[in-house]
Parts: structure tokens; sequence; C-alpha cells
């Protein structure tokens, strides 16, 4: 166990007060699944791990959707890091955003300062993919962060209660019709927790509305829902949400949307003031990475050992990595479990190159695909094995729930999905602050 005392004075200037350490020091950019499975595998080793991150929490981005669908609480599913880390005396957090890798020098710019490194580990995730289409950008909301999510509850919430007031039935109608585009996990899930929204909270919170006059939509660019996923997890998945009323429109792409009317390659025009945006992710690549490492996607390219393509001290895991192989010419898919296991192997590759032995390459361990599309609904894959309904529900929410951090988290979750399980009610729906457009300077000018 390394001995806290270690830990000297601390620099000053325009470095970052960071504790000084005779030991290694790994830097991490981003507290999401990766950065925090090699923070938690370094836990107390002979290295200084330094963690970044512009939030001071970890969020869990698999229930995003209910937190936007008024289902859970925001603060449900983010655990604060420095509550994460107590006990790693080898550890220290900043909270920060950094502007630029200089990877002659072995050193950060960041918002707070400098900050020298000889190990850096980029895990900064991804983040909504909007292809370009600036008015898409503008006018619909994507569901990658814990603020975003709490937009789209509020924007939600906001429009319900406008339909309530208005007497235009064109305006009720646009008002209460959502779209979600992309096919997706986070897609599919979000459809089928509005439609739950739908048929259960809508009767007893709007009844002023009819509940025939809301619509949604689940617009998806390819030939079939959840890509990644088997024919027939694809199929079941297709077949509930048409049950529940979910409107899947296959093989559409969105072309743009100005806030009111999405159009489409197929010149479908939808109405929708709500849209939500699943469609893709690109890599947050800070700045100083070689243009030459960085792939399509905005993806970090990186070897069998996660090491960045032309350079020795630094690294790329989770998202952001792109680990090209024969089993994966695109890369690994951009999923909490690849995330998990390659922030545990660099973490044994770091200490094995620190005792000079050799380092192991990478071999992701498929553990099967699940996807919830509403109560008593999911979708599982494990191995050869495809299955769904009740069975698949209940292992996607032990998998879920056990993967939270924070026992509190975890139990208040298990309450929450009990009381609705039982009650066929969802969390408090409260506009906690109103969801209000920013302006775009460069949008508003094009």
């Amino acid at each position: 166990m390394v001995n806290s005392l270690l830990m000297k004075a601390c620099r000053i200037g325009d470095e970052v007060c960071i504790p000084d350490s005779q030991l290694p020091r790994v830097v991490i950019i981003g507290g999401g699944f990766a950065g925090i499975s090699l923070a938690k595998k370094l836990r107390n080793k002979p290295v200084q791990v330094v963690m970044l991150d512009k939030n001071n929490f970890h969020q869990f981005q698999p229930l995003l959707y209910q937190v936007a669908t008024s289902g859970l609480e925001p603060d449900n599913i983010v655990f604060p890091l420095r509550k994460q880390f107590i006990g790693y005396d080898n550890l220290c957090y900043r909270m920060t955003e950094v502007e630029t890798v200089v990877s002659d020098k072995n050193i950060l710019l960041t918002s707070i300062g400098s900050i020298e490194y000889d190990y850096l580990v980029i895990a900064t995730g991804s983040s909504t993919n909007f292809f370009g289409l600036q008015d898409i950008q503008h006018n619909s909301l994507g569901m990658k962060t814990i603020q975003e999510a709490l937009n789209i509850r509020s924007l939600i919430l906001q429009n319900l209660e406008k339909a309530v007031v208005s007497c235009d039935e064109k305006e009720r109608e646009a008002l209460t019709n959502f779209a979600i585009v992309g096919g997706g996990p986070a897609g599919v899930e979000a459809a089928g927790a509005i439609a739950e929204f739908k048929k259960y909270i809508l009767p007893k919170d709007y009844r002023e509305l009819d509940n025939s006059i809301v619509s949604i939509y689940l617009l998806e660019a390819g030939s079939e829902l959840l890509n990644t996923m088997s024919d027939k997890a694809s199929a079941r998945a297709l077949a509930y949400l048409t049950e529940m009323g979910v409107e899947v429109i296959l093989n559409t792409a969105v072309e743009s949307y100005d806030g009111q009317f999405i159009e489409t390659n197929s010149k479908t025009i939808l109405q929708a003031n709500t849209v939500i945006w699943t469609a893709g992710v690109s890599g947050n690549v800070p700045n100083g990475i070689k243009k030459e490492a960085i792939i399509k996607g905005q993806r970090i390219l990186v070897n069998d050992y996660s090491r960045v393509e032309g350079t020795d001290n630094i690294y790329a895991i989770g998202d952001i990595a792109a680990m090209i192989s024969g089993a994966y010419p695109k890369g690994h898919p951009m999923v909490a479990q690849v995330a998990i296991q390659q922030g545990k192997q660099l973490a044994n590759n770091l200490l094995l190159r620190l005792q000079q032995d050799k380092e192991v390459k990478f071999t992701y361990r498929d553990k099967g695909a699940l996807a919830t599309v509403g109560k008593r609904k999911a979708v599982a894959d494990l191995g050869r094995f495809s299955f769904g309904g009740r069975l698949a529900w209940l292992l996607w929410s032990v998998v879920h729930l056990f993967s939270i951090s924070g026992f509190r988290n975890r139990l208040i979750i298990a309450l929450n999905w009990a009381w609705s399980y039982f009650t066929y009610d969802k969390g408090n729906r409260l506009i906690i602050r109103k969801y209000i457009k920013q302006k775009d300077q460069e949008y508003e000018q094009n």
C-alpha cells in the first residue's frame, strides 16, 4: 500500500496544484466507465493517479432515458467522483476541462493550468453526432449527458402543459407528438419509456388531453432496430414497440428538422415539437492529438495495448478508442463492457511496463447484449441464446442495478422500479428548471 507521506508539498505557479510524488504519474482524462475502471485497478499501486473531468460526478449513461422520461431522479444515476475514490491514497481528482495535449513535453494544458504526466490515458468518451446537420443539432436534443436528459424531461412536460391550455388543434398535435431518431438501444428504450408514459401517466396527470392525440415515432435509417444485436432480438423489439403503440419507421433517414417539421429522405414529413436524437455518436478528441491518429467517428487509433499510434506514453480507452482488428474492423462497440475491460487491462499493462515485463494484448470478452423495451419487456443476446420477455427484463434489471455506483443509489432505484412495477407510476414529474433553447449565433447567421 502506498504511503500517503509520499504526497508532498503542492506545486505552484502556472501548474495545477497537485501533490508531489516520487511515483510515476498517470493522468486520466475522463471519469466514465473506462477511467473509473482504470483508476480502481490502480488503487494504492506504485503510481500517482490524477483524474481530470469537467464534471465532479460519474453518470450512469444506460439509464439516462429514465431520467428523460421522469422514471428516475437525476441524482439516482450520478455518483460524486471524490466519494468514489475515498481510501485511494495515491489518487487525486481535479475538476477541469482539458484544452490541449502537448505530447512532446508530456504536458496537458487545462482550464485551471498545466499538468505534467508520465503516462496519459484519454478516456473522454463520446458525444452526440449530428453528422453536420445544423438545423437538427439546433432544434433537437441529444441524450448523452445528465444535463441533456433533464432538458428532455423539461421539454416533454412543458409541451404537455402547453397542449393542455392550447385551443389550436394543430398546435396541440405538434406538442403531443414525440419523435426519436435512431433505432439503437438508447432510441428503443426511450421510445418504450415514452409509450408507457402515454399509457399510464397521461390519463392521470393530463386528463384534459385525449390519449389518442399523442403519437410516438421511432425513425431508423437502417432496415432493422438494434442492428448490433441478433435478428431475433431486433424482431422482438419491433414487435414489442408496435404493440405498445410506437410507430416504427425503418429505412428512413432524417434530413432536416426546423423545430416543428421533420423531413426525411423518403419525403415523409412528420410534425413534432419534441425530437430526441440518438442516431449516432462521435468521440471527444482533445486538441493536440495528431490528425493521422484520428479516424472516422472522431475515434483515436490505438494498438492492441491501447497505446495511441505514433506515441510511447499516451493511451486511449473506452468509446474514444478505435482498436482495429479482424474481428472488429471498425473498432470495438462503444459500450460500457468494452470500456471497463480496457480500463482493467491497461492498468495491468501499466504495472507490467513499470516492472519492465511484457505487456498483454487486449482481448474483449463479449458477455452479451441487453435492451429493455418497457415494463416486463426486454431482449437479450447471450452467446448463442437469444430470448425476450420478462426473463430478459429481469436480467436487464439485475445487471443494471448492480452496475450503478453507490449502495444508496442502488437501493433507491430498486425501490423506484418496484413501485413502478406494482403501481404503474413513475417518479416525480417536476420541471425544476425550464428548458429554453439556446441561441446559436452561427446557426442563426446561416
